[in-house]
């Protein structure tokens, strides 16, 4: 469960990036500030977005996800399982076993890779530099790579591909210190969609029989 939850993160955290205010300070090459300024300008004004994205560990097979977010608010599906965070509260659905796990939320355990602090993490945790462009199928790609400054951080770098045209992000690579490597593609974002704080929040009454195990 472990490893979802810093998939989910990740997902979360990469795509709540072009949410975040334009860098603050250098922290690389002008082409690649450019590149994440442009993005951020197309997304900060966004309140709550919904993705479907297909996530694909290296050398298996794509997985379908989705992900809702709301200002520090999120819920992802995905691998069968779902994760609940109401800003205060996350629970850890797994629809196998039906059962749910509660514990209080704590941004700090999760360092770079929590949704509700990528903006500072950002400005603060990274290092980016212009790669390459590419191309997919019409699309041209510019790909910038961030790199954590933090020793202590389980990602070696992350490489996320901007549509060239209209500076939204297409995919990104996020590749791992234990020598995993993910790819997550957006296949669909609908921006400022209406949705309600409950729909954060896990209700045992939706999941009859569930098993509720409290870490808390």
């Amino acid at each position: 469960m472990k490893s979802f939850r810093i998939s989910a993160y990740f997902f979360a955290a990469m795509v709540t990036l072009a949410l975040s205010a334009t860098p603050a300070s250098a922290q690389g090459d002008k082409k690649s500030s450019a590149i994440l300024e442009a993005m951020s300008n197309k997304y900060q004004k966004i309140k709550s977005f919904k993705a479907v994205f297909t996530y694909t560990p290296e050398g298996g097979k794509p997985l379908k996800g989705e992900a809702t977010v709301k200002g520090t608010k999120f819920r992802l599906k995905m691998a069968g399982q779902e994760i609940f965070n109401d800003g205060k509260l996350m629970a850890t659905y797994i629809k196998e076993t039906n059962e749910v796990n509660l514990q209080d939320f704590d941004p700090t355990a999760t360092g770079d890779l929590d949704p509700t602090k990528i903006y500072t993490a950002y400005k603060k945790g990274f290092k980016y530099a212009f790669l390459k462009e590419a191309k997919e199928g019409a699309k041209s790609l510019e790909v910038v790579e961030l790199t954590p400054t933090k020793k202590d951080s389980q990602v070696n770098k992350v490489q996320i591909a901007v549509n060239k045209a209209d500076k939204s992000i297409n995919s990104w690579t996020i590749f791992q210190k234990n020598g995993q490597e993910v790819t997550y593609k957006v296949n669909d974002f609908q921006p400022d969609v209406a949705v309600a704080d409950t729909y954060f929040a896990f209700n045992a009454k939706q999941y009859p029989g569930v098993e509720v195990v409290d870490l808390r």
